[in-house]
């Protein structure tokens, strides 16, 4: 990941996507439908505990 904003591939249609980019060791995320809004960083630590917490629990429904 590089400072590109992504989106997950796994990303449906409906609008309720989340982007990410990495900028200097932060993983930075943000609303898709809002790219002029708020923004949230996390260290790389962070974000490996965040992903492994949702990989845990399963989707979200």
């Amino acid at each position: 990941m590089d400072s590109q904003w992504r989106k997950s591939t796994r990303s449906g249609s409906n609008g309720a996507c989340v982007e990410a980019r990495l900028v200097d060791q932060t993983v930075e995320i943000r609303d898709s439908k809002d790219p002029a809004g708020p923004n949230l960083g996390f260290s790389g630590e962070c974000w490996s505990l965040f992903l492994a917490f949702l990989r845990a629990t399963g989707p979200i429904e």
